[in-house]
Order: C-alpha cells, then sequence, then structure tokens
C-alpha cells in the first residue's frame, strides 16, 4: 500500500479561482498533477486545496488524475477553519474581517482546505473531527498573553480554535484491515504579531497529537494508523517550536522512516519537504509517520515540476499489518 501527503501550493486568492485554473489547467495545476501520478498512491491527503460546498474543484483535480491512470474515487473533504468569519479581533489589531480573524488565516472561507482520495471506502462511522476543539481547552494550551492577561481578550479564547485548517481521524476500509489516518495542516509559526500568537497556536497543534497518542485526550486512535499532514514546523531550524514537532518524533508508538528525494531542488538537502530560496530555505515540515508496530517498505519525496515550495511525501507500508 502506498500512503502520500502532498501540500500542493494550489490555493488560490478568490474563492471559485481554483475550478478556473484546474479546468484551463494551468501550469502549477499540471505540475501537481504529475508529481501525484509519478507517486501513484492508493491513499492521497491534499493540502492547500481550496475548498467550496460541492467540492467541485476536488471533483475537477480528481478528474485529471483519472486522465491519467490514477482512479481515487472515495473522497472526504470537511470544511475547514481556514477563512471561516468570526466577527471577532482576534489578533488584536483593532480590526475585524480580516484574514487574520477568521478562525484559520484565510482570504475567504474554505480557502487551502485539506482533502482525503482513496483507492478503497471510507468508513464514515469512525470519522473523529477534533477541528472545532477550543485552543483553550487543550491541556497545557500555551495562549498568548500580555501582562499575565490574555491577549487580545478572554472573548476570543472563548471562541478561537486550536485548529488552523482541520484535525480529525478517519479509517479506510484497506484490504485485510481498516487503516486510521491522523490528519491536520497547522498554521504556520512566523506572524501573527509581536506576542507570538501564531509560534504558540502552531506548536500546540502539533503537540495536540502527541498528546492524543499519549493518552491525555480519551481513548487511544484505532489502530493501526498513519498520522499525517503538515505541521509547518522543522525539528531544528526556521521559526516556530521546534521542542513540539521533537517530541512527537521520539513518540515510540510512531516511526520516522526519513524520506528523502532522489532529485531535490537544487541547493536542498534530500530531506527537504519544503523549499524557500529567498526566504527560511529548506525545511522539513511534512509530515508521513506510520505507527510503530506497521512495516515500511519505502519511503521518498518527489518534487513537483516549476517553483513549487513543497515535496509531496510518500510512504509503502506492507499490507494487511
Amino acid at each position: 500500500m502506498r500512503i502520500a501527503v502532498f501540500h500542493t501550493d494550489l490555493g488560490r486568492d478568490g474563492p471559485g479561482l481554483l475550478l478556473r485554473d484546474i479546468r484551463r489547467q494551468d501550469a502549477d495545476v499540471l505540475a501537481a498533477r504529475d508529481a501525484i501520478l509519478e507517486a501513484r498512491p492508493d491513499i492521497l491527503l491534499l493540502l492547500d486545496l481550496d475548498h467550496d460546498l460541492d467540492a467541485l474543484a476536488l471533483t475537477a483535480f480528481a478528474d485529471l488524475l483519472a486522465q491519467g491512470g490514477l482512479t481515487l474515487p472515495n473522497r472526504f473533504a470537511p470544511r475547514p477553519n481556514t477563512g471561516l468569519a468570526t466577527g471577532l479581533d482576534l489578533d488584536g489589531d483593532g480590526r475585524t474581517g480580516t484574514a487574520d480573524d477568521a478562525q484559520g488565516w484565510g482570504r475567504f472561507a474554505g480557502a487551502g482546505g485539506m482533502a482525503l482520495l482513496s483507492r478503497w471506502p471510507l468508513m464514515g462511522d469512525t470519522l473523529v473531527d477534533h477541528s472545532t476543539r477550543l485552543w483553550r481547552d487543550l491541556p497545557g494550551a500555551r495562549l498568548p498573553r500580555v501582562d499575565g492577561a490574555l491577549f487580545p481578550s478572554e472573548a476570543v479564547f472563548a471562541a478561537q480554535r486550536l485548529s488552523t485548517t482541520n484535525h480529525w481521524e478517519l479509517a479506510v476500509d484497506t484490504p485485510g484491515a481498516p487503516l486510521t489516518l491522523l490528519a491536520w495542516h497547522a498554521g504556520p509559526p512566523a506572524f501573527g504579531g509581536p506576542h507570538g500568537r501564531n509560534r504558540l497556536r502552531n506548536g500546540d497543534e502539533t503537540a495536540f497529537w502527541r498528546l492524543r497518542l499519549e493518552g491525555a485526550l480519551g481513548p487511544a486512535p484505532r489502530a493501526p494508523f498513519v498520522l499525517l499532514g503538515g505541521a509547518n514546523l522543522d525539528p531544528a531550524r526556521g521559526d516556530g517550536d521546534h521542542a513540539q514537532i521533537r517530541a512527537l518524533l521520539r513518540l515510540a508508538t510512531l516511526q520516522d522512516p526519513e524520506p528523502r528525494a532522489a532529485h531535490p531542488p537544487a541547493g536542498a538537502p534530500p530531506t527537504a519537504t519544503g523549499w524557500w530560496p529567498e526566504g527560511p530555505g529548506a525545511l522539513r515540515v511534512d509530515y508521513l509517520l506510520p505507527a510503530a508496530g506497521l512495516r515500511v517498505l519505502d519511503a521518498g519525496l518527489i518534487w513537483p515540476a516549476g517553483t513549487a515550495h513543497h515535496a509531496l511525501v510518500w510512504a509503502d507500508l506492507a499490507w494487511p499489518p
């Protein structure tokens, strides 16, 4: 079985623009398609794919994959927190209605969502959606404060969700045994004002999975499982609380295949999943971490053609387990 997670870089600046660009087959759309067709996964988690009510963009993109011979008919694309208006001044800049005042940063509702595509049926009765959990309700939540008081206000943290995009668990009815996917896409630790709001939230979005797997947030996820998504956090470099991702990678319940790219971008090391030559440089920010009991046969990274900032991450599992 091959599983993949891919930050597509296909998010657009307004609703409907991604569907338009898929239909006219823009260069970055085709580059993303070709990277997926090279990997040919059985299960695929897409990040930064704009959400719309009727999943028109997702359907159009899946049709492009099918034209290339990869049919993944089973799909799950819940409404993300990105762009979801709150009516509050979440970042404390004295304004409301900005992209920073949505539950997750976004210029419009559904911007940069998540979508799961699978060769096999999805088991909807297994869905556990953590996306509405309030940030303040995470054990040990590190909320921004000024002089000891919550910043910008108590009212903000009575509404502010932990998840920038989504955090959810969903099983796939694979041959031999169901496989549970633990999926998320955290916001970046940079920006967010002088009080470290984004840094703190990004770290807690990753800490959520450590606490979940340690049993601090209810019964453990259904095994076997794979944790996959975008942490927007490197173990050592760039912005963010690196200790949070290091702690996750050290969990005894997970294994890290440490995928490498055969052909990384010029100047990037083979282990980097993100590459911003004019900014933070090469970082590992996207992860695919199987449960410790699963046998990983191989793993790797595939970089799309052009100027994409993220590699597709894939792993082959011996199956059934």
